[in-house]
C-alpha cells in the first residue's frame, strides 16, 4: 500500500532489531481503561508511568537519553520536551498531547506545535503523522502499548527520518541556548 503521508511503498510493518530489543525492555500494560474509566483509569496510569520510567531509564543507560514528559495531575494532557542530535547539534522541540476518551483503542496524537507547516507528513497543529506507520500496530497490541510505545515507536522514528530532512532544507535551523 501507498503511505498518504510520504508515499513510500509499504508492505508490511517491519520491525528491526534494535526496535524489538528497546520495545522488549518496555513493560507492556494490562489495564484496558482511559480517561472516563475512573478507578480504573488510576490503575493504568500507574502503568503507564511504570513503562515510562523504565522506557527512560533504559535510554539513559544505553546513552540514548531523548524527551522528557509530565501530565496534569489527572494525566489526561502530556507536554514536555523532545530532542534530536543532529551533526552534535541539539535540536530541542515541546511535545504535547492529550489522551483521547476512547484511549487505549485510540492512540494519542502526538504534537511538536513549533514544527506546524514545515513538513508534509504532519497534520494541522503539529501533530506527527503516525496513521500508515504506527496506527496499525498500536491497534493490534491494545490494551499492551502506552505512552511509552508511542514514544518509542510514533516519535522517535518519526524524529529519526523527519529532523534531519527539515535541516537539509533549511526549515529547522540550530539556535544556541541561553545560558
Amino acid at each position: 500500500m501507498i503511505c498518504q503521508c510520504c508515499s513510500l511503498l509499504h508492505t508490511t510493518i517491519m520491525v528491526d532489531d534494535a526496535t524489538r530489543k528497546t520495545l522488549s525492555n518496555i513493560p507492556l500494560l494490562k489495564t484496558k481503561a482511559g480517561p472516563r474509566d475512573k478507578d480504573a483509569w488510576v490503575t493504568r496510569l500507574k502503568e503507564e508511568y511504570q513503562a515510562l520510567i523504565k522506557y527512560v531509564q533504559n535510554n539513559k543507560d544505553a546513552d540514548n537519553d531523548w524527551f522528557r514528559l509530565e501530565s496534569n495531575k489527572e494525566g489526561t494532557k502530556w507536554f514536555g520536551k523532545c530532542w534530536y542530535i543532529h551533526e552534535l547539534l541539539k535540536y530541542e522541540f515541546e511535545i504535547e498531547f492529550d489522551i483521547p476518551v476512547t484511549y487505549p483503542a485510540t492512540a494519542p496524537e502526538i504534537a511538536l506545535p513549533e514544527l506546524d507547516g514545515k513538513t508534509a507528513k504532519m497534520y494541522r497543529g503539529g501533530r506527527i503523522c503516525l496513521t500508515d506507520h504506527f496506527k496499525p500496530l498500536w491497534a493490534r497490541n491494545v490494551p499492551r502499548f502506552g505512552i511509552a510505545h508511542a514514544m518509542a515507536l510514533g516519535l522517535g522514528p518519526w524524529l529519526a527520518v523527519e529532523i534531519p530532512d527539515m535541516i537539509q532544507r533549511g526549515v529547522v535551523t540550530y539556535v544556541e541556548k541561553k545560558s
